[in-house]
């Protein structure tokens, strides 16, 4: 898709094309283990905390490709409990369906939903319908409620360094615009 924003072309589809949070994804780790095909459980669901740009999306992206599983995103910003229940329908349709097929619900900014919005969650999560993955930019410990981030094993995201941002300059120039020279300076 030639039209798709450029971040969205050049998003990682594998582990091994993520560049940074080498600490946070290094082999071993408890959130690489859980980037592995195994069995998605109740206990992959998680919360992922960072600035902007981190990766919080690509990550959970990566999630569902290794598990082969559904992909639904909801934006806090814009969703609500209208938009949780559509994802549990189509969770437990994927679920039950002639092809089982687990869920992942990727909740973008999920600070911004409110308790009972949070709250709403909870039974699905606990019951295996969806595997939760929320994304913020806050601090989980204030702005999630704890009945939610009790079921939750959360992953702290440390900001892009300039090492990082050159790595991805050179991808993306290679990729997509091989005439042109960028040298450092």
């Amino acid at each position: 898709p030639g039209g798709s924003p450029l971040a969205v072309r050049m998003r990682p589809r594998t582990l091994d094309e993520f560049v940074g949070q080498r600490k946070a994804i290094a082999k071993g780790s408890p959130l690489h283990k859980l980037l592995q095909p195994t069995d998605l459980d109740t206990k992959s669901s998680v919360i992922l905390w960072g600035p902007p740009g981190v990766g919080k999306t690509t990550i959970a992206r990566l999630m569902a490709s290794s598990f082969h599983a559904q992909f639904i995103a909801i934006s806090a910003v814009l969703g609500g409990v209208k938009d949780i229940r559509e994802a549990v329908e189509k969770a437990e349709a994927a679920k039950t369906g002639l092809m089982p097929q687990r869920t992942i619900v990727f909740v973008d900014e999920v600070h911004r939903f409110n308790k009972s919005q949070q709250d709403a969650f909870l039974p699905h999560i606990e019951d295996g319908t969806i595997c939760f993955v929320g994304a913020t930019t806050e601090n989980p410990s204030f702005e999630v409620n704890s009945a939610l981030l009790s079921r939750l094993r959360v992953y702290r995201l440390r900001p892009v360094t300039e090492d990082v941002l050159e790595q991805l300059l050179a991808r993306t120039v290679a990729r997509f615009y091989p005439n042109i020279d960028v040298a450092p300076e």
